[in-house]
């Protein structure tokens, strides 16, 4: 994938040429917001959400005194770890031309299931089972959508709830863990950094480089941008959109354990609207969910501007509905800017050769 200028319009040709102008030549008109590249990398939305984070930061340090506290400031890397977790996965499927709506359920059900098993068994055996779970479902979704070409807003729907119901079938009542042990994944941490919040920034490395470096992750992005193309290179389509589900299965388990672990105490009614910030954080990162098209570094600065947003509304005692109803406005008016062509990621993925194909 080559990395380009866009331009608003393509200059018209000279009359009586004999074609387009040479490639060396610069557009004539630029974009109002032009693209910064360096190093043959598009770092508008990178520099954007820089200045974004600073004005986030300076606004919260000068207009409260407790965001810059220590408690607030785990707290926020703590909370951030669901957010994170489910936005990575999302971007996996998204970038398929998928979307995934089970991820706020799956939460739920891996919670419940880790926490009441723990009661029996070991604590890490009962919160693998429930990072299992998740990826079972997550399979599930795959392959509902890849072998029998159902559409993944109506199959993943209908795994929302069912999940829930499930989560309640297994426990109509919040499940509290007896043993310490359980809380130690979402309490413990390791120098500054709280361990869960180490672990989601492992998932965003490791999956970056997946995504990036290996054949099944560029297969991926490059599924998103033509199926078909992909289908005709010899790759298999439908095990690699069954790849992106299962992954996204997993990231909810995980969050849901994380979750429970650092609450204390698992519901089965929680989990809910998860997966709009999830959404919203592939979105404000530039990711198109028409697919092909996102950035893992991009995904995670908007799970970063998520994170400030809602640490900030509750510093100031916004109602919970209030922060709702922002995040969606967040998400429509992401969608508007990017429309308009201000926002505009590199070019789509070499379809023509899946293997070449790397993030924005």
């Amino acid at each position: 994938m080559t990395d380009q200028l866009t331009t608003s319009a393509q200059p018209a040709e000279p009359a009586g040429s004999d074609g387009p102008a040479p490639p060396g030549r610069r557009p004539s008109r630029l974009l109002r917001l032009p693209k910064l590249v360096v190093a043959g990398r598009d770092l508008t939305l990178e520099t954007g959400f820089a200045v974004l984070l600073v004005a986030f930061v300076a606004i919260a340090g000068s207009t409260t005194d407790a965001f810059l506290t220590e408690g607030n400031l785990t707290n926020l890397l703590k909370q951030m770890v669901t957010t994170g977790l489910l936005a990575f996965g999302m971007l996996t499927v998204i970038l398929t031309g998928g979307i995934d709506l089970s991820v706020g359920s799956v939460v739920a059900f891996s919670g419940i299931v880790a926490a009441g098993l723990s009661a029996g068994l070991p604590v890490p055996l009962a919160m693998l089972i429930g990072l299992a779970a998740g990826m079972g479902f997550g399979l599930m979704n795959g392959v509902l959508i890849a072998r029998f070409q159902l559409a993944p807003f109506v199959v993943t729907l209908a795994a929302l709830t069912t999940i829930r119901g499930l989560a309640f079938v297994y426990s109509e009542t919040p499940v509290a863990p007896e043993k310490e042990g359980f809380f130690e994944l979402g309490s413990a941490v390791l120098g500054p950094l709280p361990v869960s919040t180490l672990i989601m920034l492992a998932v965003f490395l490791v999956g970056g480089i997946f995504l990036s470096r290996t054949p099944a992750g560029r297969s991926l992005v490059a599924i998103g941008g033509s199926a078909e193309t992909v289908r005709l290179a010899g790759i298999g389509v439908r095990r690699h959109i069954v790849l992106a589900y299962t992954i996204s299965g997993a990231c909810a388990g995980l969050a849901g354990v994380i979750l429970a672990s650092r609450v204390g105490i698992a519901q089965p009614s929680v989990g809910t609207a998860f997966e709009l910030d999830a959404i919203a954080a592939c979105v404000i990162g530039g990711a198109s969910l028409a697919g092909g098209k996102g950035s893992v570094r991009a995904t995670f600065a908007g799970v970063l501007v998520l994170a400030l947003i809602n640490n900030l509304l509750n510093l100031y005692d916004v109602q919970s509905f209030w922060q709702q109803v922002l995040k969606g406005l967040i998400i429509v008016a992401v969608i508007l800017v990017q429309r308009t062509g201000r926002f505009r990621t590199a070019g789509a993925p070499n379809l023509a050769d899946p293997g070449k194909a790397r993030l924005s």
